[in-house]
């Protein structure tokens, strides 16, 4: 029990660590919070957190071998995430050009698509599957991975979906999102940059 406990405690907190680094997942969650609502980016939370928990599934389950010895189904699956990321940063980009403050003060995403994007963002990078299977081999042993089986995926859920929770409360408040409003240009076309080289680098990584 002892040892069970020391090994959830390890890989909750590589779990969170992961979830904290700026990335796309974060880049979506934030930008959701002060442009939108915060039941838009709540949703995108649980979006995310549904992608981690299916990866924490993968690993666990061993599918993640399948894009080991399939090659081609990575990269198919590489560049899919890739196209997806390109295409969010080009939606950004033209929203923002085709938008005064007023009407972004007016925009509203539906539950339903944030947690799509949510959704869609997390599986966007495979490589997530190997990195949990890494995770989960280095300190799990073969008599405690089977009673894992539900204890992880639940556990990468509700870490993800915590954090970006807390980052939705904390930017969908009244000053960040004014900040937004003022210099929503410039956030606009970095999110766009920086979600366009994550694209990038899955494609051609």
């Amino acid at each position: 029990m002892t040892s069970d406990f020391a090994t959830l405690t390890l890989i909750g907190f590589a779990i969170l660590s992961g979830a904290m680094s700026p990335g796309a997942s974060f880049l979506l969650a934030a930008r959701t919070a002060v442009s939108s609502s915060f039941s838009a980016a709540a949703a995108v939370a649980v979006g995310l957190a549904n992608g981690a928990a299916i990866f924490a599934g993968i690993a666990l389950s061993g599918l993640h071998a399948v894009l080991l010895y399939i090659p081609g189904l990575y990269l198919t699956l590489k560049i899919a995430g890739g196209l997806y990321l390109l295409w969010v940063a080009i939606k950004i980009l033209r929203r923002s050009a085709g938008a005064t403050v007023s009407d972004e003060q007016n925009i509203h995403h539906s539950i339903g698509r944030a947690f799509l994007s949510g959704l869609l963002t997390q599986l966007s990078n495979p490589a997530t599957a190997l990195v949990f299977a890494s995770l989960f081999s280095s300190v799990l042993s073969s008599a405690s991975a089977p009673r894992m089986s539900v204890t992880l995926p639940a556990m990468a859920f509700i870490i993800d979906v915590l954090w970006y929770l807390l980052v939705a409360a904390l930017l969908s408040a009244r000053r960040p999102r004014h900040a937004y409003l003022r210099y929503r240009t410039l956030i606009d076309r970095c999110s766009a940059g920086l979600l366009a080289f994550t694209g990038l680098k899955l494609l051609f990584r």
